[in-house]
């Protein structure tokens, strides 16, 4: 019997919720009215009209039972529900239980579901009340007011914004400071010389000036300069590889944030319907058709309700701030999102791992990486050839030449030029390690690609698996879902079915849809993963090929790579 009653409850409350818009493409089907409680009731308390605000975008208008738009099964509409049929002689107003010395507490005005409170007694025994019934928080009421964002708002802020970007723009600028300094030619070494200085009556001496310049040879300024502009390469392909990471995370964060304000409007309608649950078991309670445990099962229900949809909100937060972050952005407001989660992108799975093996930005800069390698055994190798040292003087030498009168020998010219012999040190070492580095260089090119080939891998399956799910999730599960609610709201009406089973196949409405937006989320993430070469890390700092150091062939006079 209070099953029966219980089942009254809830398809009454069912039918009672009224909501004004839908998301778009996410259908909610629309309860209908149980034959039974018509015929049970013929008055009732006036309803309170609902005012519901939705996030822009998510259209929640109503249409008929059966009327489809993008996702079956998840139409959010619902018919009139203004009437109902009164209960003879029965003012649902002015019954007994229906009134407390304790104030109602009532939902915020502006809030996105509005519903006259109950308080919470027991009709066996008035005194005692169990907890109280205060309104879910509307935690994004004022996100409502903002005008909608979306994909591409973030992604240009990023573009902007991103630290990590402009990260990788300044290893390209210092590569290219570290090529123009290692092409330049050593300075040469102007200086004062004196030998044999004496004073006294003897006043002999040379003294004077000379000028000093090491002459590269082996064209090793230009082979040290190609080091850095081969580096200079790999870092521009790293500013693409930093472009994608952080395109791919912002798009990534985008439809996790789309996907959690869905899943808001599907928690919103589901509190919707429980909260005139409330209203009406207290009604029958009045009338003497429900009893305690009756009222507790759904203020249960409604409960769990309440915190599913703050859940909701607070997830929807965290992945707008997290979108935020990842944009470049530190204080930027939590407003609406546009777009749809329909219709993920279409992938060829074996051609997109292909391309990523064969164009990942990660592929050519560990190919662009055996380039610098080369070109640092090359260096290597000439680093041997001597310099030409070469210094030229002019002095004056005060020996005499010959006495009374005195004469000294005057101006005088010097020369010296010098090579060092590479003997002993031949940069054998430098040479064999940069060989090393070489062929270290092309395995990592092959290590590359295979592990870009073990990380697509999963997420090929994972998207075709995410894909399947949802198609089976659009076109099998939710509208056979929905046949069975309706058949067995129709065999409850003419009192050939148990309403426990009513409420079974509608929970299992929900699940199913709530499953639906998880398997468009996942298809969404997997898919983008695979577009943007599976790089991910857009607030990671970016890392160059090359070294830091910005002390290389210093202005001294030996004119070599420090």
């Amino acid at each position: 019997m209070k099953i029966s009653i219980l089942a009254a409850t809830l398809v009454f409350a069912a039918n009672a919720h009224a909501q004004d818009q839908t998301m778009p493409g996410m259908q909610m089907p629309a309860p209908q009215k149980p034959a039974a409680t018509q015929r049970q009731h013929t008055k009732t308390v006036p309803k309170q009209k609902h005012a519901p605000q939705t996030m822009p975008g998510m259209d929640m208008s109503q249409h008929g039972d059966h009327q489809q738009q993008n996702m079956p099964g998840m139409d959010m509409s619902q018919h009139d529900h203004g009437a109902q049929e009164p209960m003879d002689g029965m003012d649902m107003q002015h019954m007994k239980g229906m009134h407390s010395a304790s104030p109602e507490v009532q939902a915020p005005a502006n809030s996105s579901i509005t519903h006259p409170t109950m308080t919470l007694q027991e009709p066996e025994d008035p005194a005692h009340i169990t907890g109280s019934n205060l309104p879910a928080p509307e935690l994004l009421k004022e996100v409502l007011s903002r005008p909608p964002r979306a994909l591409a708002d973030f992604l240009s802020m990023a573009d902007k914004s991103n630290p990590t970007i402009a990260l990788a723009n300044a290893l390209v600028q210092r590569s290219a400071a570290q090529a123009r300094q290692a092409g330049l030619y050593p300075n040469p070494t102007v200086g004062y010389q004196g030998e044999q200085i004496r004073g006294g009556s003897y006043g002999g001496g040379e003294q004077g000036g000379f000028v000093q310049q090491n002459i590269v040879l082996g064209g090793k300024l230009g082979l040290r300069r190609d080091i850095y502009n081969q580096q200079k390469r790999s870092d521009e392909i790293g500013v693409e590889e930093q472009t994608f990471r952080v395109h791919n995370d912002v798009t990534q964060a985008f439809y996790s944030a789309l996907a959690a304000q869905a899943l808001v409007e599907v928690r919103r309608h589901l509190l919707g319907v429980t909260l005139d649950a409330i209203e009406t078991v207290h009604q029958l309670a009045n009338v003497g058709q429900a009893d305690a445990p009756d009222i507790l099962q759904t203020e249960v229900e409604a409960e769990q309700a309440k915190v599913d949809y703050v859940t909701a909100q607070r997830q929807y937060m965290q992945s707008f701030r997290a979108l935020a972050s990842v944009s470049g952005q530190r204080d930027f407001p939590v407003s609406p999102l546009s777009g749809s989660l329909e219709n993920p992108p279409q992938i060829d799975a074996e051609q997109q791992v292909n391309n990523i093996i064969a164009n990942s930005p990660e592929v050519r800069r560990a190919q662009q990486e055996v380039a610098v390698a080369e070109a640092r055994f090359k260096d290597a190798k000439r680093e041997p050839i001597p310099d030409l040292q070469l210094r030229v003087g002019e002095q004056y030498n005060g020996e005499l030449v010959r006495e009374n009168p005195d004469i000294p020998a005057g101006a005088q010219s010097f020369a010296s030029a010098g090579i060092s012999v590479p003997l002993w040190n031949r940069n054998q070492g430098n040479k064999g390690a940069a060989s090393v580095e070489v062929e270290r260089a092309r395995q990592s090119v092959v290590r590359t690609q295979l592990y870009l080939q073990h990380e697509t891998a999963p997420l090929v399956q994972s998207y075709e698996s995410s894909r399947f799910e949802a198609d089976r999730y659009k076109t099998q599960l939710i509208p056979r879902a929905q046949r069975a609610y309706e058949l067995y709201l129709k065999k409850y009406q003419a009192m050939a079915q148990a309403y426990p089973q009513v409420l079974v196949s509608q929970r299992t409405l929900f699940q199913l849809q709530v499953g639906y937006l998880s398997a468009l989320r996942d298809a969404w993430s997997n898919a983008i993963a695979l577009q943007n070469f599976t790089l991910s890390g857009g607030l990671q700092e970016p890392q160059s090929s090359g070294s830091s150091s910005t002390s290389l062939n210093l202005p001294a006079a030996s004119g070599g790579i420090e």
